[in-house]
């Protein structure tokens, strides 16, 4: 059986990463025009780079949690059977053990050089403008997908649906495109869908079935149905 897993910001949630909605939600303080949009940066790059440098500060406070350990655990049974996709932008996955990971928004562990296109693994501040290491210009950016970009490999995305058994959404809000399409996509082609999240999504009606809950609690659940009925 070949899965496609899609996860959103509700799995990190509960390592302690905040979500972009919500009360206590990163927007907070900052309208999403003013630190995520190419023109934002254009128009403030101070401001965009402080942002995502905190943001990329918080990561070393947290650690991943139950529901990116059993993901990796699939992973490990499945092979290539499970392609995990990501909207998050944080390296959890990664530390919970997934090596086959595709972040359609891009990673805050990575800096994008506008003067020579070449991307960087980056850990440190991007708001004093340091040298790009290959080319030494001053023009990093975070490596993160803004509004109004197109998401990475949406062809690979595509095609990944296409061949599935299975589409899993987990802890995702259903309103950001084109991530909260892949439901209807999947279903379009025949393809058996679930989601698994803390509350109801926009897209929640939409799903074959669905399940209410904590990731950390209903991943693990799941992968061990997925695991013992292979072994059954």
């Amino acid at each position: 059986m070949r899965i496609v897993v899609l996860t959103g910001a509700g799995i990190s949630a509960e390592s302690g990463l905040a979500t972009f909605r919500g009360e206590d939600g990163l927007w907070e303080g900052h309208h999403p025009a003013d630190v995520a949009t190419p023109e934002a940066f254009e128009a403030n790059p101070t401001l965009v780079q402080r942002f995502y440098d905190e943001r990329r500060a918080a990561l070393t406070r947290v650690e991943p949690n139950a529901a990116h350990v059993a993901l990796a655990q699939l992973e490990s049974a499945l092979g290539n059977d499970l392609y995990l996709v990501t909207q998050n932008i944080d390296d959890l996955h990664e530390r919970g053990g997934s090596e086959r990971v595709h972040h359609m928004h891009g990673r805050l562990r990575a800096a994008w050089c506008l003067a020579c296109n070449e991307r960087h693994v980056w850990e440190e501040a991007l708001t004093d403008g340091p040298p790009c290491p290959s080319c030494h210009s001053s023009m990093l950016r975070p490596d993160i997908v803004w509004f109004g970009e197109v998401p990475y490999g949406m062809e690979s995305i595509d095609q990944e649906l296409a061949d599935c058994d299975l589409f899993v959404s987990i802890g995702t809000s259903g309103v950001v495109y084109p991530a909260a399409a892949f439901v209807h996509y999947a279903i379009g082609n025949g393809k058996r869908t679930l989601e698994l999240n803390l509350e109801t999504s926009d897209t929640t009606s939409d799903f074959h079935e669905s399940r209410r809950g904590p990731a950390s609690e209903l991943v693990p659940a799941w992968v061990e149905e997925v695991l013992s009925g292979r072994s059954g």
